[in-house]
């Protein structure tokens, strides 16, 4: 075994509220290390419906101190991370048989619209369904519909650009180790991890622990606590799938189901249509979620409800599926189980400190990580002020009105580039686009093409400085390229990732 640095904060978890903790944390000047037993963003923070949003129907459960903190952090995310961050219009249609009256959507979207300081974002209006164009895709059943502003994401890269920011920072980001012991003492905590390739040991030192193990939070309690009944978290498996593009307008629906539940519809990658998301309690090995028949069944049968064209299973080009980690309120059906998050300290018998996540979502994760960082100000004392709402993300260092222009000078410096791929590689890595392209001045300089615009320059890129190891972390977390590669390609890909890690 090898002995490591001591720390001040260790976390573990490595998904978005692991990796926010991470970047706050040692951005005010505390010795922090975070480790992932699988890749970044590997579980829940990539399965998600990837909006940065405030929630709207979270209303229906009077969660106002939630929604008017997401909505709050839209426009501060959004200008942390233009590259990754979008804004999206939603398109709600209702008629006089909708679940929910016209009245009620009204003052929710009124509540939406004023809850969270919105400044740049555009306001609800509501549209004539003869006239406007949202209606084409859709059956002849609505004669209005609102329209009202929420953001999209790029849910895995969020994850991997506050744990570079992290790193970048001084913190130790260790991916692919497992936590396998972890014992305390007054002094603090002695961790034992395991690397997950080489099944190599070390032991590190840390003052406090954090446990943002996402849906293993109650398992991390119980190898800790030897508390083998721990029960907080409530796991809701929520799927999705995805179809070749539906439609062409640029904006997103928001369906009422005859069930009361809502879905999403919403222009993906391009070229398809991402469609979700289900609730439903699940009570087996996270790892191991993936979409169930009656699930696909239930996609497909609501969103054909109201598109003109029927969805079946064979439109599906891919699917995937993930648990959300809700703190357990005891809500009796899953949709209605608490959004918001909950952080729960454990000090007992002057021990070291463990603080426990449940819950949380992609959009108030900067906040989270801030309330997380007044609790470890008390306990270990304060280091520096809060600076996250005002800081970019690794490539997001330009302003959001300036996106188009950055763009332009990208594809100016790289003149070879085809549209589609400066527009793809600025989507995903704004200003590092520069880094990972370099001096590349043909083709050529790029190294070889795996498959779609996916070359040698990038992956490289992506496995020096984003912990990337395998072709399921480039085409399905880093990029979403795998919507687009053959069985040959991922092979090509897995060949050459498997020779470099020789």
């Amino acid at each position: 075994m090898v002995q490591v640095t001591a720390f001040d904060v260790f976390v573990i978890g490595g998904g978005i509220n692991g990796a926010s903790i991470a970047r706050d944390a040692v951005g005010r000047g505390y010795r922090v290390a975070l480790a992932e037993m699988g890749d970044l963003a590997g579980a829940t923070s990539s399965k998600a419906t990837k909006l940065i949003h405030g929630g709207l129907r979270y209303l229906e459960y009077y969660e106002f101190r939630l929604v008017r903190e997401a909505l709050m952090e839209r426009e501060i995310l959004w200008a942390n991370a233009p590259h990754i961050i979008h804004p999206l219009r939603f398109i709600l249609p209702f008629h006089n048989g909708g679940q929910r009256p016209a009245w009620m959507l009204r003052l929710g979207l009124f509540l939406y619209d004023h809850l969270g300081g919105r400044k740049l974002l555009p306001a609800t209006r509501t549209l004539n369904m003869k006239t406007d164009s949202a209606a084409l895709p859709l059956k002849p059943l609505f004669t209005k519909a609102f329209e009202y502003s929420d953001c999209r994401v790029d849910d895995a890269r969020f994850v991997v650009l506050n744990a570079k920011d992290a790193q970048d920072k001084g913190a130790v980001i260790l991916t692919r180790t497992k936590v396998i012991k972890a014992a305390r003492d007054q002094a603090g905590w002695t961790i034992t991890l395991q690397d997950q390739n080489t099944d190599e040991q070390s032991i590190i030192k840390s003052r406090l622990l954090i446990n943002a193990a996402g849906p293993w939070a109650d398992k991390v309690i119980a190898g800790v606590e030897g508390e083998k009944d721990a029960h907080n978290v409530r796991l809701v498996q929520g799927s999705h799938i995805v179809i070749r593009k539906k439609f062409d307008d640029p904006r997103a629906y928001f369906f009422q189901n005859n069930d009361g539940r809502i879905i999403f519809a919403i222009p993906y990658e391009q070229d398809f249509t991402m469609i979700g998301t289900t609730d439903q309690d699940y009570h087996g090995d996270p790892a191991q979620v993936a979409i169930t028949p009656d699930e696909t069944d239930y996609l497909c049968k609501s969103a054909s409800e109201y598109f003109r064209e029927p969805i079946n299973s064979s439109d599906i080009v891919w699917s995937f599926s993930g648990v959300r980690p809700l703190y357990d309120d005891g809500a009796t059906q899953a949709q209605e189980a608490t959004r918001d998050y909950v952080l729960k300290e454990d000090t007992a018998n002057g021990l070291a400190p463990l603080i426990n996540v449940f819950g949380g979502k992609l959009t108030t994760s900067r906040r989270l990580a801030e309330h997380m960082l007044e609790k470890v100000e008390l306990l270990l004392g304060k280091k520096a002020p809060s600076w996250t709402a005002h800081a970019a993300l690794p490539g997001g260092e330009f302003a959001i009105a300036d996106y188009d222009l950055e763009l332009k000078r990208l594809q100016v410096k790289y003149p070879f580039l085809a549209s589609a791929h400066a527009q793809r590689l600025f989507r995903l890595y704004g200003l590092k686009a520069y880094d990972l392209l370099g001096e590349s001045a043909s083709f050529s300089d790029l190294g070889q093409l795996f498959g779609a615009d996916l070359y040698a320059k990038e992956v490289d890129y992506l496995t020096a400085h984003e912990w990337a190891q395998t072709a399921e972390d480039i085409l399905w977390r880093r990029t979403k390229l795998g919507l687009h590669f053959k069985p040959d390609e991922v092979l090509s890909l897995e060949k050459y990732l498997t020779r470099k890690m020789m």
